[in-house]
């Protein structure tokens, strides 16, 4: 691809195929830290090998204020060679609240065994208060770590034990994204520094496992889910 926010664009999908149904999620980056995921659903024809995928909602992105989201609708075609399996086709597209059309173009997308995003991962919750608490992991032997919310510092040089060390998030329409970074101050006698993560969000409780050096940091990224929200008060 050419053009668009980001100097090198990169396209990933991760499909979910159910008899004929598709559906699964859709990122467009340059890298971990800049990128737009968005929700997509489609039909695929066995017949054909075909699918055909439209992108919904936007779910998250890091992009800058004045890029325009492009809501792509790709056909594509599946085939395999040896062991690389590909789908190949063309998409267009509107920017996200228009009826203005995107560039269309073509796209050869390679099957890849782990997706770029695998080290950040995304939690989705519906609620605003996140209570974190950070645990040692391991054998108890003095690491310390800082954690930021985007890129502000909330706690700061702070030793895990089995007693958890507590912060709070706040989650809602108005912060509908909250990255959390865990930096190693050090590495205890035991490297790599590794924490043990469990996110209170409302009645529902998650567990992370994070491992961060000197060098390389842990992040998670939590995203506020309107829809799931707003099920749960139909339900009510």
């Amino acid at each position: 691809m050419t053009g668009g926010c980001f100097p090198i664009n990169n396209i990933e999908l991760q499909i979910h195929i159910t008899d004929t149904s598709v559906n699964g999620d859709s990122y467009h980056y340059m890298d971990i830290d800049n990128y737009v995921k968005k929700k997509f659903s489609g039909t695929y024809f066995p017949e054909q090998k075909k699918i055909i995928l439209q992108e919904e909602v936007v779910t998250t992105f890091k992009i800058r204020p004045d890029c325009r989201v492009c809501i792509k609708k790709y056909e594509l075609n599946y085939s395999r060679e040896g062991k690389i399996e590909t789908l190949s086709g063309g998409w267009t597209g509107v920017i996200q609240g228009t009826n203005i059309s995107c560039e269309a173009g073509n796209i050869v997308l390679t099957r890849i065994k782990e997706s770029a995003f695998k080290e950040v991962p995304e939690v989705a919750v519906d609620t605003g208060k996140l209570r974190l608490d950070f645990y040692d992991n391991n054998e108890i032997d003095g690491d310390s770590i800082t954690v930021k919310v985007n890129g502000r510092v909330i706690l700061s040089h702070q030793k895990l034990t089995a007693k958890p060390v507590t912060a709070y998030v706040m989650i809602d329409l108005q912060n509908t994204f909250q990255e959390v970074e865990m930096i190693a101050e050090n590495e205890g006698s035991i490297p790599p520094n590794t924490a043990l993560l469990i996110v209170t969000a409302g009645e529902h409780r998650y567990q992370l496992f994070l491992s961060s050096t000197e060098t390389k940091s842990a992040r998670v990224r939590f995203v506020y889910d309107a829809v799931r929200r707003g099920r749960l008060n139909a339900e009510l």
